[in-house]
């Protein structure tokens, strides 16, 4: 167990909800990440005091760094009782690349915070739908406590791009086709050279796996986020913008800064 550091409340600058979805707006990244890593680490705090153990899923990319950052400097979460997960993989590459979201989590968490267990999903699996149904069994051995989630500035959750993103799908993990803005997103933040290096499928958990959680807290700074924050809240709910089911969730939370606010 990681010693907490004492760091006073930070609040964000408006609240507000959208259909079922609680909203906050923080004045910049760092405040979000921090508080973000805040309800994190009292969640889990809570969650092993009730029951002993937890099962978090995680997400990659880069609006995830300075929060998984925050997260591993508070400290006070004993993580030899929680069980990770994360939420997407590309299909095709080892788990040494420097795109492989593995690779992302094993240097980023399970070095820094030694987990009980961090489950991979195997993108380079031989047999990619049997890694679908083995990653499922997985999943469903136990609830899941806490989501952290990001959106993708075509509007994702995990890989459910705009084109295939399915708010009722049976399945618990599988194999979807990444739109072109999705991976360009990727060569934009520095992950693939080129948009032809950028794997066109990839593993993904569905939005009803996402969406069963028993908390989700979907973190979404930046200003390049702001078109996708705003189709979400303002919007239809559709699977045009994948974000906007989290209105139908009493249990999430989607955490902003002013910049990826400013369309609002």
């Amino acid at each position: 167990m990681t010693t907490a550091t004492t760091t006073p409340a930070i609040q964000p600058v408006k609240s507000f909800t959208t259909d079922a979805l609680t909203v906050q707006v923080y004045a910049n990244r760092s405040d979000l990440s921090q508080s973000v890593a805040r309800i994190t680490q009292a969640h889990l705090q809570a969650v092993l005091a009730a029951q002993g153990s937890a099962a978090v899923i995680l997400a990659t990319g880069n609006s995830q760094i300075k929060f998984l950052e925050e997260l591993n400097r508070l400290g006070g979460v004993d993580w030899s009782r929680i069980t990770l997960f994360h939420m997407d993989e590309y299909l095709g590459i080892s788990g040494d690349h420097p795109a492989s979201f593995r690779r992302y989590m094993r240097e980023r968490v399970t070095a820094r915070l030694h987990p009980r267990a961090f489950h991979y999903l195997e993108g380079d699996a031989l047999l990619p739908m049997d890694e679908c149904d083995r990653y499922s069994a997985l999943l469903q051995a136990q609830p899941i406590d806490l989501c952290c989630l990001g959106v993708g500035e075509n509007g994702h959750l995990a890989f459910n791009d705009p084109p295939i993103a399915n708010f009722s799908d049976r399945r618990a993990v599988t194999i979807a086709k990444l739109d072109d803005a999705c991976r360009l997103q990727q060569v934009g933040e520095g992950h693939f050279p080129g948009l032809d290096a950028v794997p066109q499928y990839a593993l993904t958990l569905t939005i009803p796996t996402l969406l069963s959680a028993r908390k989700l807290l979907c973190l979404c700074p930046e200003k390049r986020k702001a078109v996708a924050v705003k189709n979400a809240l303002l919007g239809p709910i559709s699977p045009a913008c994948p974000a906007s089911v989290l209105r139908t969730s009493p249990h999430a939370t989607l955490l902003l800064d002013t910049d990826s606010a400013s369309l609002l």
